[in-house]
């Protein structure tokens, strides 16, 4: 979630898969950023650097700033078209095949925020992918540096985190002021998170699969914050539980849970849906895709399906025209960092735009991602996408069709472009191989925008006949 002063806010939903739940051995974590209906996001690839002397990181937003390593490892990023609320770089993967995807916002109750309260001036998520993937060369020195960051620093703002490398999939959550826990997602299972707090049982004996404050178990027994002293549950410690959850967080959970494990029966209002659950089947990125770009299909709660108005209008879905950008940071076997990790992204809604990988040893992006300013231009790629959405929406009944058919021709062409590279990127040398990866990720952002900008045309053209103004006679008159 990203969150501006003076605006209404909204919030993310976000996807973990360990490798071995994936059909392709791949671990991706995911996330849909969501805030504000117009505000175009840009991509960025920020090259390897080695400085003469420590940096300051200063943040724009409300003047956290700590001292950063000389050396800065390359990393891709998606900022906001301004910093001037910060730079929200929110999703990226860096030179050693490490992702990082920041932040899923959650609440935490007013009992542990009276003991350690958030710090004004603490970290928050504009600053969080910024500071910690360009000096990370795993998932868990990810969640080991933010986490000593938040317990020196402090934190601004509730959140949870997500870090991923080829064999491990982690999520952060902060919890209060200087507060976290983090947990590693099984292998062959997957994680939904929506706005809530969803961490549960921790097991201090387990730090393969766990990590946390260093006196978080001090800090809850000297509070007397535990409601049930026999085992410690981080979301019913420090989260909340209450109507505005049902409604706006616990159905998300529910619904990417029904879609992945349908042999599950749950509640969509329920506040014990488990955190981890495991597929019926191997997932495919498809699979992800559906569910960030899901609206509570096939259920009386799909807002534009067939359910009564209060169904319809009932819970908060997944995929809403506050979407600024959804992300898909996969990382492959079998493949150098350069080759193995693609950054799928999705500008602007998700239910309506398309998911374009971009390889993570490219160097450049496409033109059209570096442009975009808060009103519509046509050379931005934000605006591209988001101009196919504002066309489908009062017709999705009779456009809806174009958009999910321009989905599955441009995932074909994609997986055909990505073989295709793969198999040139064996056994060339670093150079000859970021320009092949570069080349190859410019022309896959190109295919997107032309076949997009393709339907558009149709669409405004089949436009033209849909005015209320238009008048019929009758043939017999």
């Amino acid at each position: 979630m990203t969150i501006y002063k003076g605006f209404d806010f909204s919030a993310c939903t976000s996807i973990l898969v360990g490798k071995k739940a994936m059909a392709d051995g791949s671990t991706v974590i995911g996330r849909n950023e969501d805030a504000k209906s117009a505000w175009p996001k840009h991509m960025v690839v920020h090259p390897h650097e080695e400085f003469s002397a420590e940096q300051e990181f200063v943040s724009n937003d409300n003047g956290f700033k700590m001292p950063l390593p000389k050396v800065r490892f390359k990393y891709s990023a998606t900022p906001e078209w301004t910093s001037e609320f910060g730079l929200f770089e929110e999703d990226g993967i860096n030179e050693f095949g490490v992702a990082m995807s920041a932040t899923e916002s959650a609440y935490a109750n007013e009992r542990v925020l009276g003991a350690d309260p958030l710090v004004k001036d603490g970290i928050g998520e504009e600053a969080m992918v910024t500071v910690v993937l360009p000096y990370i060369k795993s998932a868990r020195e990810g969640v080991k540096r933010l986490g000593e960051i938040v317990e020196k620093y402090g934190t601004c703002e509730t959140n949870g985190v997500l870090f991923s490398d080829k064999d491990e999939v982690w999520y952060l959550e902060t919890g209060s002021g200087h507060h976290f826990v983090a947990q590693r997602i099984p292998d062959d299972h997957y994680a939904v998170v929506a706005n809530q707090l969803a961490i549960q049982e921790i097991d201090f004996n387990a730090p393969d699969n766990f990590m946390y404050s260093s006196s978080i178990q001090e800090f809850v027994a000297e509070n007397h914050l535990n409601p049930d002293p026999t085992t410690f549950n981080f979301r019913n410690i420090f989260g909340t539980h209450e109507l505005a959850d049902e409604i706006y967080s616990t159905p998300r959970v529910w619904y990417g849970q029904k879609y992945l494990t349908p042999s599950v029966t749950q509640d969509p209002m329920s506040e014990e849906l488990p955190f981890i659950q495991k597929a019926d089947r191997l997932l495919y990125l498809d699979d992800l895709k559906y569910v960030l770009g899901s609206h509570f299909q096939n259920t009386p709660y799909d807002p534009i399906g067939t359910g009564s108005p209060e169904q319809k209008h009932k819970f908060r879905p997944i995929s809403l025209a506050k979407t600024q950008e959804s992300h898909l940071l996969q990382i492959r076997p079998d493949h150098k960092p350069e080759v193995s990790g693609l950054h799928w992204l999705a500008m602007g809604v998700t239910a309506q735009s398309v998911f374009v990988p971009f390889y993570a040893g490219a160097t450049d992006v496409h033109p059209a991602y570096k442009v975009g300013q808060k009103t519509y231009s046509k050379d931005s790629a934000y605006w591209v996408y988001k101009l196919l959405g504002i066309l489908v929406d009062p017709h999705y009944a009779l456009f809806g069709q174009k958009v999910s058919d321009l989905k599955k021709e441009l995932a074909v062409k994609f997986t055909q472009i990505i073989l295709e590279t793969d198999t040139k990127a064996k056994n060339l040398s670093d150079e000859k191989l970021a320009e092949l990866l570069t080349t190859a990720s410019i022309e896959m952002q190109q295919l997107g925008l032309t076949e997009t900008e393709k339907v558009i045309a149709e669409l405004i053209t089949e436009s033209t006949d849909l005015s209320p103004l238009n008048f019929k006679t009758d043939a017999n008159l």
